[in-house]
């Protein structure tokens, strides 16, 4: 299992500060919503804040590019710091060259679907893949409702993981809290990505062991110590 605090949540004017509280709070992974205004009605943050956070903690970093052109980005995130790059499966034919250069760049893979998306898209990328990331409210904007119509995709995504010869991440973002996170890790999720609800709170330590345990009340013992279940990752922080 694995909690990535969103720092799209945290305060802007203390970014200094919400890493330290990030560092503090037990959690494996930080996430970074990097929107451009084109591919989603949003604008958030570029490398320059990721390198300039780099040096303030060894956590991993999941860098997740809702962006029409990655293709411009991955190097710039590359050098900026991030460990993974997630892009999304809506951009088509160039999904296969993006996922190659991410990996080309020493990076670890991701590749996110949206909601209105079918999840059979995925299913071909699989094999290039570290984490995919099935996106529980339609990206853009932080705070919004789970889409429970959802959790059918998290449970296929299960069955090809432990059906199949490859293995992967499985991470949802959207509307994620302890009610939505106990339903997402029963359906297979392994990865959590929360904003409000853990950013957006005063104690993010315990806000953080809040929604873990809520997920290890969820996860099945007997899944909870298979190669593709919840363990946290080693790719959880830098070396």
């Amino acid at each position: 299992m694995i909690i990535a605090p969103s720092l799209l949540a945290a305060n802007y004017g203390r970014l200094a500060s919400e890493v330290a509280r990030h560092k503090a709070s037990g959690a494996e992974w930080l996430h970074l919503d990097i929107m451009d205004g084109h591919f989603v009605p949003n604008l958030s943050f570029g490398p320059g804040i990721v390198k300039t956070l780099r040096p303030l903690t060894r956590t991993f970093f999941d860098v997740h590019l809702m962006c029409s052109k990655p293709e411009v980005l991955l190097p710039l995130f590359a050098d900026a710091g991030a460990d993974q790059i997630t892009v999304h499966v809506e951009l088509g034919e160039r999904v296969a060259h993006l996922l190659w250069k991410i990996r080309s760049l020493g990076l670890k893979v991701g590749l996110a679907v949206n909601p209105p998306t079918q999840l059979a898209t995925v299913r071909p990328y699989l094999p290039q893949i570290d984490t995919l990331l099935i996106m529980t409210v339609n990206p853009g904007f932080g705070g919004q409702e789970f889409i429970e119509e959802c959790l059918p995709k998290i449970q296929q995504a299960h069955t090809w993981r432990t059906s199949g010869p490859h293995r992967f991440h499985i991470e949802v973002d959207g509307g994620i809290n302890e009610r939505t996170a106990r339903e997402c890790a029963r359906a297979g999720a392994d990865v959590f990505v929360a904003g409000t609800a853990l950013f957006g709170k005063p104690n993010l330590k315990a806000a953080v062991a809040r929604l873990r345990r809520a997920v290890e009340q969820a996860i099945p013992p007997s899944e909870s110590d298979t190669p593709a279940g919840r363990k946290p990752s080693r790719i959880t922080s830098r070396q």
